[in-house]
Formats: C-alpha cells, structure tokens, sequence
C-alpha cells in the first residue's frame, strides 16, 4: 500500500510539473498556488495578468513564494506581440523589422534588453523567438512575426535573438517547429497543412531550427501544422516522427519540447485537449501549453487526471512521463543558476546602458528607427495631419487590445493632428476627404496586400489627393505608392513614433 501510495503521488506530481498553465487576473489565484505547491513546476502568463512591471514582479514574487524554481513564462515577442506592454505597444520592434536591418549584433541587443526587463519582473521563460520562414505572403498568422522570408537570414537572427536572451538569463523558446511559415490558415482556428517535399523542409523550414539548437535554446516550442512529407496522419505536435524522430534523433535536440497551446483549434478542434496532451507527450513533447484560452483549475485537474489515466492504462509509459517531468525541472534549475551568475558578474553599468548589460536602454527605439524605409519624394510632413488607419480584424496571437498606428505619436510632434479608424465598408475616400479638410492625410495600413478593401480605399484617396502619404506597419508592397511611402516593418509602438519622426523629419 505505501509503494502504491508513493507511486501515485509521484505520478500525480510529474503530470501537474508538465504543464504550463494560465490564469485569470492580476494576482495568483488560491487554487494556483495551491497546485504549484503540490508540483506544478510552470505557469503562463498573458496579458489579462499584467499592468505595470512592479504589479508583475509582486505576482511573481508570490509564485515563488509557493515554489522557488517555477518557471514563469510568457508569449513577449517584442513587435506586434507583446504582453508586458499590452495595454500600449511594444517599446522593441520585432522579428521583421529586426530582420529589415540584418545586423545581427543589434538583434542580440534588443534581445538581451528584453530579457533583461523580463528578468527584472520574475519572468524566466520567454515564448520566442519564431524562427518561421516566412515564405507565404498571405501568411494570416505569421508574418511579421517572421524575420523574414530568407532562409538564411532567418537562422542567423534566431541564433543572435537566442543568444541575446539567455544572456539575460531568460530561456528562449524557438517556435513553431518545425516551421509554420508556409501556411494559408491561422492554427488557433483550424489545422493548417503544408504540402511540400523533404527537400524543401530541410532547406527552408528547418534550417533556422538548426541554428537555434546549434545556439542553445533552452526550449522549442511545436507547431500544430500537418506535414504529410514527415507525417501524413498527425501534426507536428502529436507526431513521434517529427518531435522524437526529427526533432530529437536527427536533429540532436536535447532541451525541452513545448507544444503551442493546445485549446487552439488545430489541436482542441480534431482531438480535445485531454487527448491531444497525452499524444503531445507519447509523441515526444515534454511541457504542454494551456491558458490563452482555457485558464481555470478544472482544466488544469482535467489534463493531469488524464495524463495519469494514460499512464495507468498503458497508453503513456510512466518513464516517457517521467523523462518529460525531469526535463522541465531541468530547465527551472537552469533558470536559478544563470540569474545567480548574472547577479553575481555585476557587469558595469555605463551611463545611458541597461543595468548589467551594457545594452543601450533605449536600444528598441534604435533598432525601429533603422528599420524604417522611405520612398517617394514628397515633402515632409509641417503642419498637423489626418491620420486615416485603415484596421483589419488582428490574428489571435497579436490581438485586438494592443493598440497600433502612429496618430497618437504624429499629434505629439505636430499638435492639431487628427484620426479616424475605419474598416472593411467604412472606408469611402470622400468620407476621409470630409474628414481631413485641408489637412494633408496620413493612410497608414497593415498588410495591404492581405485586404483588398485597403488597397481600394487608397487608390481613391491618391486619386483625389496624390500627396497622400502611405504608411504601412506590415509586410510592404514592391511597388511602394503615395507622396511618401513609410515601411516600418512592424506595428509596434516604438515602429510608430519611428515612422512618425521620419515623416517630419524630426526627433520626438
């Protein structure tokens, strides 16, 4: 009886350390610490969690109260993702923009002052960097958040963006593997397939991947994508052939596997998230993902409950959940004795340089003003604006409470400036023509090309007043149009005040 007892507590407590859950609310729940007493070794953060870094730090502080080497993990990708600044904009540009300049060491830096300000507030897991190539334009989900299209140039800034984190002593997580790049469907909503040969995958998609292991990720976190050229039946994140067979055996990764969220359709949708958690780990994963969506102590119990089952009767071998168990307990300990070494290094700090890092601390806006591209040889903007934002209905993993554009930062450096929102149906050019009177108009968009509606909305506004100016906070158009044409590669707050100031040629 005690051998059985001891058993079943063991068991209980490597199902709970394999989870990565979320919450609602700014403060810790009672039922969540009291699970990550019993042994749940992670928790997820997002934005509904966090108002203000010190509000952050005291919500960690009391995480660790119950657990000192939890792993406190977050989706902060910098650029359009973003959840410690969520309620304002992102104060780094991300993957694209960074991409945009190919300097690898300014990629480090923003990656290294990023993780510096999670570390600062008990974050020890960042959800990123996506090291997807993004080879489909009409990407719905990716992206920006893609270094780019350019295979090579992806690898090296996942490598530069990796090294920069874990320097701060916040372990990366490289995500979707084995590359969600090349998809036409967004995989919170359903399952998306990608239908090219193992050439192209080992060429294209898994050559980033490659280098983040070559750099040492800490984690990588698995797409929900259907690969039939790997695995004809399951994707990515259930299938033993891409996350042990790929991942592991031939690609000689040794950290832990994270799957994506698994309430996301792609995966809740086909399987249901008990099922599809059990495959996960059968399949090879170590730490699945819960909470963007699902985010209560019922479906944290349902998933250990039936990762338990499993293990009882036979479908998941005790070892496998064991092995997935010691793995991220493995990583927690990484976490403590990397942030003891940093604090105990005390690199000088240098006036106008982040604590510790030497990095400069305002290096976000740095990079976003290097990433900005003009075209056109229009005038600079002199006198107050309107400011026409032209907003499509924003993928999950960006979401809609994030505000984007530039009005807000053009009407501090030429007050007077004026905005307007419109989408699909409300964007008629003479109700923007009534709008802006004689004040010359500012269109800023985001993905054009994705949205025909803009694109229609603009060809009217040049056609009635040529010296309208074009900024786009997505993937630019080849042929750039407008008096001026501002490529910003990202929507981030601080890619605003960076397309802002070049607009007027000044400073904010």
């Amino acid at each position: 009886m005690t051998t059985l007892v001891s058993t079943t507590d063991t068991l209980t407590r490597d199902a709970l350390a394999v989870l990565q859950p979320g919450f609602t609310g700014t403060t810790a729940p009672d039922w969540l610490l009291r699970r990550v007493g019993e042994g749940l070794a992670s928790v997820g953060l997002f934005g509904r969690n966090i108002t203000s870094p010190e509000q952050l730090s005291a919500l960690t502080e009391r995480l660790r109260s119950e657990r000192e080497d939890v792993l406190v993990a977050i989706d902060e990708e910098g650029g359009d993702v973003t959840r410690l600044e969520v309620t304002h904009g992102s104060s780094f540009p991300g993957n694209f923009a960074l991409g945009s300049v190919d300097d690898v060491h300014l990629t480090r830096a923003v990656a290294q002052e990023l993780g510096r300000r999670l570390a600062e507030c008990g974050v020890n897991l960042n959800w990123a960097p996506s090291a997807d190539v993004n080879s489909n334009p009409g990407n719905p989900v990716i992206g920006v958040r893609s270094f780019g299209a350019d295979t090579r140039l992806a690898a090296r800034h996942t490598a530069a963006y990796i090294e920069g984190l874990q320097a701060a002593g916040v372990a990366a997580c490289t995500k979707h593997f084995p590359g969600h790049g090349d998809t036409a469907v967004d995989s919170h909503l359903a399952l998306p397939r990608i239908d090219v040969d193992l050439d192209t995958l080992h060429a294209r998609e898994l050559v980033p991947f490659r280098a983040a292991i070559a750099a040492g990720s800490k984690s990588v976190m698995s797409a929900h994508i259907l690969l039939p050229a790997l695995d004809p039946d399951r994707p990515a994140t259930l299938s033993p052939q891409i996350l042990t067979g790929l991942l592991r055996q031939e690609l000689g990764y040794d950290g832990l596997i994270v799957t994506d969220a698994v309430e996301m359709d792609a995966i809740a949708g086909t399987y249901g998230i008990e099922r599809g958690s059990v495959l996960a780990l059968a399949a090879g994963a170590d730490a699945i993902c819960v909470g963007g969506g699902l985010a209560d102590e019922e479906t944290v119990l349902r998933l250990r409950d039936a990762l338990v089952a499993a293990v009882r009767g036979g479908e998941l071998t005790e070892g496998r959940l064991a092995d997935a168990a010691a793995r991220v307990r493995a990583l927690a300990s990484w976490t403590q004795r990397v942030r003891g070494d940093i604090r105990e290094s005390g690199a000088a700090v240098q006036e106008g340089t982040a604590p510790g890092t030497g990095v400069s601390s305002d290096i976000g806006l740095v990079a976003a003003r290097r990433a900005v591209r003009v075209t056109g040889s229009g005038d600079r903007l002199t006198g107050a604006a309107y400011v026409a934002s032209f907003s499509a209905v924003a993928n999950i993993a960006v979401g809609d409470e994030t505000p984007w554009g530039i009005a807000a930062e053009l009407d501090r450096i030429l007050p007077g400036t004026g905005t307007d929102t419109y989408t699909d149906g409300t964007a008629p050019a003479d109700a923007i023509l009534a709008a802006a009177g004689e004040r010359r108009i500012v269109a800023v968009v985001r993905d054009e090309h994705r949205h025909a509606w803009m694109g229609a909305a603009l060809d009217a506004l040049l056609a009635a007043r040529p010296d309208t100016i074009v900024v786009e906070m997505g993937l630019p158009q080849s042929d750039p149009r407008g008096s001026l044409y501002i490529a910003t590669h990202g929507a981030a707050r601080v890619c605003g005040l960076a397309a802002a100031e070049a607009i007027t040629g000044t400073k904010a």
